[in-house]
């Protein structure tokens, strides 16, 4: 019924970010199915930022993956045996299955069953999974865009900052992004269709920042952290509300790093600075989904994919995530 169950082990523990070195490829054979329990073969691993964050010792909002554990991550597949009332062989679902041909589960890691027959598999993991579902929370529920506001992205040529420019612009905001090369900073132009975008390895960045945002910026989506966001935070509006969805141009937190304060531009211009963690909206998450597939379908929404075979991809991945060099939500097919 079901072949070798290849694995990726967290092999030892890093400080920063993670490499293919830290990670190893087993193989163990599927145990047979008990009562309540399903079969998932995984058909796409999903590659993720956070990662770097549910492997390292540093604390994070959630526990490290275990030296010797399969490598926590988000997967899409099809239930190919099952023993449990709640699904049915040919289920296709989506969930923390982790990197690993195989899991059997009891249907805890679950996110959901995927439903919208009419849209590609992968979609699950990005655009309809945590990137799409994070944009779409993190902008309307923190940010709070209003029709003629200027909503500023960094990394905004990835899965998820390329979601929220384009659900700021179906918010009626004018929207700047925020990426790294020319080729990026194109993307966000012609393919997710920015009003400005800006490379923050162009020397003069600072002065391309406040031309792109001569009335001040009132949502800023933070992806970055460090420099490129002690940038945004002084051309503020008054009332603006900043969103911290990630960290990624912090290399590690230990030593924790030092650097401009935000505190007296929050104070001058009343503005808000809130952190986002998309588990705290998992009970509304086919909400997100519903809305989101409906913007796809009517071509609202556009995204983009690199998908790469093999599963031998996966230990070296979230280094090449970090390493900026990828142009579209990152996902590994088996």
């Amino acid at each position: 019924m079901a072949g070798p169950n290849r694995q990726v082990i967290l092999k030892s523990r890093p400080v920063g970010i993670p490499e293919a070195r830290h990670f190893e490829i087993v193989t163990n054979p599927v145990p047979e199915l008990a009562e309540g329990e399903l079969l998932v073969r995984n058909r796409y691993l999903s590659v993720e930022p956070a990662m770097r964050g549910w492997v390292n010792a540093a604390a994070n909002y959630s526990d490290a993956v275990g030296i010797g554990e399969v490598m926590r991550a988000f997967s899409a597949g099809e239930v190919v045996a099952s023993r449990h009332a709640g699904y049915s062989v040919g289920d296709k679902v989506m969930g923390m299955l982790g990197w690993q041909d195989y899991c059997v589960t009891t249907g805890g890691p679950i996110r959901r069953k995927v439903r919208e027959a009419d849209l590609p598999l992968t979609l699950s993991l990005g655009i309809l999974g945590i990137n799409g579902v994070t944009a779409y929370f993190a902008l309307n529920e923190i940010g709070q865009p209003r029709p003629g506001d200027t909503v500023v992205v960094s990394t905004a040529a990835g899965a998820v900052g390329s979601a929220v420019g384009q659900l700021a612009k179906l918010a009626g905001c004018r929207t700047v992004g925020i990426a790294g090369g020319a080729d990026k900073v194109r993307l966000c132009l012609e393919e997710f269709g920015f009003d400005a975008a800006i490379d923050y390895k162009d020397p003069s960045f600072q002065e391309r920042l406040a031309e792109a945002c001569p009335d001040g910026v009132d949502v800023y989506h933070d992806n970055t952290g460090g420099a490129i966001s002690d940038a945004v935070l002084r051309h503020i509006a008054k009332g603006a509300r900043i969103v911290i969805c990630g960290t990624a141009s912090v290399a590690s937190w230990d030593p924790w790093p030092s650097g401009p304060r935000p505190e007296r531009h929050l104070l001058n211009k009343a503005a808000r600075m809130q952190g986002f963690l998309v588990w705290d909206y998992e009970h509304r998450y086919e909400e997100a989904v519903s809305r989101l597939a409906g913007w796809v379908r009517g071509g609202q929404l556009r995204y983009r994919e690199e998908i790469v075979d093999g599963i031998e991809h996966a230990p070296g991945s979230i280094a090449e995530l970090y390493a900026g060099t990828n142009t579209g939500k990152r996902l590994i097919r088996l």
